[in-house]
């Protein structure tokens, strides 16, 4: 996910940006089969479009990229990996209860996957569980709250009532994120450190 980066409060520009400049929408360019074209704040461009099964190389050396921090922000505990079987799963969704989409740099060769952002649907409780993360070199230019935003739609096409989420009470910026997106938090009891966030539809 997203890296907090709450410093020293000495000066004006010791602190981090305001929630509505790390959070503004990037500028969405062109849409092609390709996906969108996503123009990111400093100028660099990603393709936004669903995740394929043949993004399965590319998922995991987005995964060796992430550091030890942002594996547990998202997976909410420590992975050294990501075996294949496990990225072969995550390439290969079932869209009747899953969406999964990607953030794709075309300017290396091979092309790289910078963020992910995906839900998994459960219809018993007409809700659906997001996860959303983005490599930290691209971190801090809208890219997470695009994919919220997208993942959001998503779940009001499918006629959702719910999207939610477990996010460490550490992460500030996706708490922040999903605050200003009009998510409400709850607490774990029995998981100290870990809030629910809930978004009615």
């Amino acid at each position: 996910m997203i890296s907090a980066s709450m410093r020293s409060y000495a000066s004006r520009s010791s602190l981090p940006p305001r929630s509505r400049e790390r959070f503004s929408a990037p500028t969405l360019t062109v849409h092609t089969a390709r996906g969108e074209q996503v123009s990111s704040r400093d100028g660099r461009e990603l393709w936004l479009r669903e995740i394929a099964p043949s993004d399965e190389a590319a998922l995991q050396r987005c995964f060796h990229r992430l550091s030890p921090e942002d594996i547990r922000r998202r997976f909410l505990h420590a992975m050294s990996e990501l075996p294949a079987p496990m990225a072969r799963r995550l390439c290969n969704i079932d869209t009747a209860r899953e969406t999964a989409l990607v953030l794709v740099d075309e300017t290396v060769r091979p092309a790289e996957i910078r963020g992910v952002g995906r839900i998994y649907v459960d219809p018993t409780t007409d809700s659906a569980e997001f996860s959303v993360i983005v490599e930290r070199a691209w971190s801090r230019m809208g890219l997470g709250a695009l994919l919220m935003q997208r993942l959001v739609d998503d779940c009001r096409l499918r006629g959702l009532a719910e999207i939610w989420g477990y996010v460490l009470q550490e992460n500030r910026p996706m708490l922040d994120l999903c605050k200003e997106l009009g998510f409400t938090q709850h607490l774990i009891p029995d998981e100290p450190g870990t809030a629910q966030i809930r978004l009615r539809l």
